[in-house]
């Protein structure tokens, strides 16, 4: 039984052949039987024919058929043949073209010509052993069929093309997912791309240094150098730390999955980091202004990675015997930063930016970071000397 419905289904042009020389055999033998005369008969079995071949090609020209049924209508009007089995091939036309949705004026014929058939046929063959009410129930009774083939068919068709646009809707929908979900790689990359950046300039940055003063005093001060290399063994383990949980998400999309959990930076271990650059051999003056409360992670990450970055800077375009300066301060609805520099200037230290990182890459992904997360921020020469970077983080997006 599934078999034989799967292939009716694969084969509808076949089932209504079938149904086509069913109804041409059973309208045939209803012909020869009552209709009366040889030419009555012979007209009967061609209009049968005609009638079971609309039926067979209603799926490809569906609105061919239906004037093709209109005209067999006429004609056997005009031959005097009485309606009989063939005629239900006019039910069959009539919903096939209300269902497919084909052209206007064909699914109009159709109701059209299905509301007067039973009227014409009463009166070009009335019943006369029956009262007028009785006859005008009778023809109700015959127009209730056509007129519900054409309503089956017009729902059929409405339901289809309902079904189409959800279709349709989900097809477009799942493109647009797809591309938020590619938007959002690309910016979830961006992002550890950034993180790399700061990771790898600031922690190379301190182990050149600390390497710098370590064969420095080598020779005169070994326990200076012992220090200076012991620095530089913890910053390269945090170093490949952060690294391994960013690689790690890069390829599984989950941190604590990469067999390695590191805790993204905050605001106290800002302290942490400037007590680093210390020990690099660069003074820095660290103050924490207003009353310090827990902040949104992705603010404290920024802040952080703000005040990395700019003490990189400071170590590396800053000069000889630099000094900074960090600040931090909590106001009611947001964490200003303020990190300055008393070294050569900016314009050198944008100019050595671009030699060592190839596109000045620092400060662009300070920008981007504040804009992340909805900020301002402010890079540039100081009066004096020295460089200075200032950005105000809300505590909640623009928005």
């Amino acid at each position: 039984m599934q078999r034989l419905y799967d292939f009716l289904r694969r084969h509808p042009m076949g089932v209504d052949g079938f149904w086509a020389v069913v109804l041409l055999g059973v309208s045939s033998l209803w012909a020869v039987e009552e209709q009366s005369g040889v030419a009555h008969r012979l007209a009967a079995v061609l209009l049968a024919v005609l009638y079971s071949l609309a039926v067979a090609l209603r799926r490809r020209a569906a609105d061919e058929m239906v004037v093709l049924v209109a005209a067999l209508g006429i004609g056997q009007l005009a031959l005097d043949v009485r309606p009989g089995v063939a005629n239900f091939a006019m039910l069959v036309v009539i919903y096939t073209v209300a269902a497919q949705g084909g052209r206007r004026w064909a699914s109009r014929l159709a109701l059209v010509g299905g509301v007067v058939a039973a009227p014409v046929s009463q009166v070009r063959w009335p019943m006369h052993d029956v009262s007028l009410p009785g006859r005008v129930f009778f023809t109700l009774v015959l127009t209730v069929p056509f007129v519900l083939a054409w309503v089956l068919g017009d729902s059929m068709r409405t339901r289809r093309a309902y079904f189409d646009q959800l279709v349709e809707r989900a097809t477009r929908l799942e493109k647009e997912r797809e591309a938020q979900a590619k938007v959002a790689v690309a910016a979830e990359r961006a992002r550890i791309a950034r993180e790399l950046h700061d990771v790898v300039a600031h922690n190379v940055s301190v182990m050149v240094v600390q390497a710098d003063g370590a064969a420095y005093v080598l020779d005169g001060a070994p326990e200076q150098a012992k220090q200076a290399l012991e620095t530089i063994s913890g910053t390269g383990r945090q170093a490949l730390a952060e690294m391994r949980r960013l690689l790690g998400v890069l390829r599984t999309g989950d941190g604590q999955e990469s067999g390695e959990y590191v805790p993204q930076p905050d605001v106290e271990q800002i302290e942490v980091l400037v007590e680093q650059v210390r020990q690099a051999g660069i003074t820095v003056d660290f103050k924490v202004e207003g009353t310090p409360r827990p902040l949104p992670s992705g603010v404290e990450l920024t802040a952080y990675r703000i005040v990395q970055e700019a003490l990189t800077n400071s170590r590396k375009h800053g000069g000889p015997d630099v000094g900074a300066s960090v600040r931090l301060v909590y106001f009611d609805d947001g964490l200003g930063l303020l990190v300055e520099d008393d070294g050569r200037g900016a314009a050198h230290a944008m100019q050595e930016d671009r030699g060592a990182d190839g596109h000045g890459q620092g400060l662009i992904g300070m920008r981007e970071r504040v804009g992340m997360v909805g900020g301002t921020l402010d890079a540039g020469p100081r009066p004096g000397g020295g460089f200075r970077i200032s950005a105000l983080l809300p505590l909640k997006p623009a928005g």
